[in-house]
């Protein structure tokens, strides 16, 4: 292939990429076609002598356009999915054109001094210890996985067990505590290191889904041997935190590791308005969040970061005689990740850190809760709409004249009419339509939109005497 045909293909792509861009604030936002429409169209058996590149490239954009929901829009609010930010897409693209294995500095030292500024402004943007170490992963996922493998090597080091030359089999047991409101991607991450959900102690929350500090003293009561507690800042549904300066209190008194979900919630602490609603964040062992949330960096973006360096690079460190591993104050990002082999994910946060600064990250955070507040607010005027959550954050669920149906069916309706999208959720124990306000170019004229169109779907719902 010549250089003029790659680059004409490559023109192709940035063309098209320049015109969704531009049409994203006006589209239909969520997806007009499903499997069949799109197998229909995209699949073939393998070619033996293949396809023009431009006419590849044209068919994934034609399908696209109907096939995929627009989670960059100004008006996608569902699930807690950020856009992307201009520079940090335009740092992406440059990641994706440099392609850097960022898992070791003898590849890149560049993509490893990035990655190493970008965790040092995040610590200092969170407000926590400056000699925590920090591992960009792929989302919240293998952060908690990464925070939790490092609390699982810490307590049992300190109960003298050495978990990776030994495993787990014959190894002191270990409690694991987590609230009935933790999200999902806990149980995962301590399947994945061998614990089982079942044998987790699971303390109460309240009706906001906040971890009960009673209920976790009462259930600490009479555990013996190590311990790791999971709190979380920013319920997934209602965006409640945990009261995390006393459960860090209750912690420190059974000498347990202290394990914080913030794969949004965290983003609190970069808000000067905000930062009250996880006092006490800053003295856990361990924290977990999202940059393709709240920073609107393109996925995956997910960050982990321990208090205790040595146990987080205990836990994840690997060598071998074939790499090239530095002694030095250089990094080797793969003593922090699960991962050798990854792309330079910190180099589009340090572009959106850089750009934006703290007041930028500030604005952004404090920005997207007010109009969570103002959809609140807009939506539960009309009669027989109710808030069930008090919207600390940008999470707010909303119901429909106090009925399953009514509520699933303007989900639905709201997701085929197209002027925003919204996701539905189960909230103590009744269906809840889920607002979630985490992208950087949502306006309130967005919210507005948004919010009349919810409420035309409900109007058309009660019309037709669904009760």
């Amino acid at each position: 292939m010549s250089n003029d045909v790659s680059d004409s293909v490559l023109e192709r792509a940035h063309d098209l990429s320049q015109r969704y861009l531009q049409s994203l604030a006006a589209r239909h936002v969520g997806a007009r076609a499903g499997r069949d429409e799109m197998m229909a169209a995209l699949h073939e058996p393998l070619s033996r002598l293949g396809h023009d590149d431009h006419a590849v490239i044209d068919l994934l954009a034609g399908q696209a356009e109907t096939g995929m929901t627009d989670c960059g829009s100004p008006r996608y609010f569902g699930f807690v999915i950020g856009g992307a930010h201009p520079v940090a897409l335009a740092a992406d693209w440059l990641v994706s054109t440099w392609d850097q294995n960022a898992g070791i500095h003898a590849i890149s030292p560049f993509a490893a001094a990035v990655e190493e500024i970008a965790a040092e402004w995040l610590l200092d943007l969170f407000g926590l210890p400056d000699d925590a170490s920090v591992g960009f992963v792929t989302g919240g996922q293998m952060a908690n996985f990464t925070c939790l493998a490092a609390a699982r090597h810490n307590v049992l080091r300190r109960a003298g067990w050495d978990v990776e030359l030994d495993g787990l089999a014959g190894a002191p047991r270990v409690t694991v505590v987590v609230s009935a409101a933790a999200h999902v991607t806990i149980d995962v991450a301590l399947r994945y290191l061998g614990f089982g959900t079942r044998s987790l102690v699971t303390v109460d929350a309240d009706d906001q889904g906040r971890m009960r500090a009673d209920s976790l003293r009462d259930a600490l009561a009479t555990v013996r041997g190590p311990v790791i507690i999971c709190a979380q800042a920013g319920n997934v549904n209602s965006g409640a935190c945990d009261p995390l300066r006393e459960i860090a209190e209750i912690a420190n008194e059974v000498d347990a590791w202290l394990h914080v979900d913030g794969a949004f919630g965290l983003w609190a602490r970069a808000s000067a308005e905000l930062a009250p609603l996880v006092d006490g964040i800053e003295n856990a062992d361990s924290w977990s969040t999202d940059a393709h949330k709240w920073l609107n960096v393109p996925y995956d973006s997910g960050v982990a970061i321990v208090k205790h360096a040595a146990d987080h690079r205990a836990a994840m460190s690997a060598s071998a005689a074939y790499l090239i591993q530095t002694s030095g104050a250089e990094r080797d990002a793969i003593d922090w990740v699960p991962e050798l082999s990854r792309r330079a994910r910190a180099i589009p946060i340090y572009a959106t850190l850089r750009t934006l600064g703290r007041k930028g990250v500030d604005d952004l955070i404090a920005r997207s809760c007010r109009r969570a507040r103002h959809m609140a607010s807009t939506l539960q005027r009309e009669d027989g709409v109710d808030v069930l959550n008090e919207v600390v954050l940008n999470q707010a669920l909303v119901r429909f004249a106090d009925s399953d149906d009514v509520t699933r069916a303007v989900v639905a309706g709201v997701q085929a009419e197209g002027t925003c999208w919204v996701s539905g959720t189960t909230w103590n124990g009744h269906a809840a339509m889920r607002v979630s306000v985490t992208n950087w170019a949502t306006t309130e004229r967005d919210i507005d939109l948004s919010a009349a169109a919810i409420l035309e779907v409900y109007s058309a719902e009660r019309s037709r005497g669904i009760q």
